[in-house]
């Protein structure tokens, strides 16, 4: 049976950061779900353009990594999905599959009361927030801890996928 990985974006998400995992995890035959607050096309930072489905339509149960990349996709799925979102992102940490989130992604997994006491990063200008949550941020270019990968930056991408398929690759 053909794995299979969550994306969850917003309006206003980053590009790159969705669209390279994306694409990367087709390659390592993944079929790829991209979930946002409502069906139909989101709009990325840049103009790139993804099909969703509703995140409240989405079961976690049904996937086997999630996937949260940054931009201003995340502030907005807390404005108008949290409570799917945060229920999407506790299933995934309960039951240890792989969450890989990137730039302000997590800021979802802060949402979610998950980040206390693990080590992580993201984009500098929300450390601040994390660590008040709990977490140990660190800057530096990919942080694994457990079942949660994270990253800075896209710049960082290739770290952060490089991580996100090995611990694929181990579970």
């Amino acid at each position: 049976m053909k794995r299979k990985a969550l994306i969850l974006i917003g309006p206003e998400f980053e590009d790159i950061e969705a669209l390279y995992p994306y694409y990367r995890l087709i390659e390592a035959g993944f079929d790829v779900t991209v979930a946002a607050p409502f069906s139909g096309e989101v709009e990325g930072k840049h103009g790139y353009r993804m099909n969703s489905k509703a995140i409240k339509d989405i079961n976690p149960d049904d996937f086997d990594i999630l996937v949260l990349p940054g931009g201003r996709g995340p502030e907005r799925i807390r404005v108008s999905a949290r409570d799917d979102a945060v229920r999407i992102v506790k299933s995934f940490y309960d039951s240890g599959k792989p969450i890989a989130a990137i730039c302000h992604g997590p800021q979802l997994l802060l949402s979610a009361g998950i980040v206390k006491d693990i080590k992580l990063t993201s984009y500098p200008g929300i450390a601040d927030d994390l660590k008040a949550g709990g977490a140990e941020w660190l800057n530096e270019k990919v942080v694994v801890h457990g079942n949660i990968i994270t990253s800075r930056l896209p710049e960082d991408l290739p770290y952060w996928m490089e991580a996100l398929l090995k611990a694929l690759s181990n579970s």
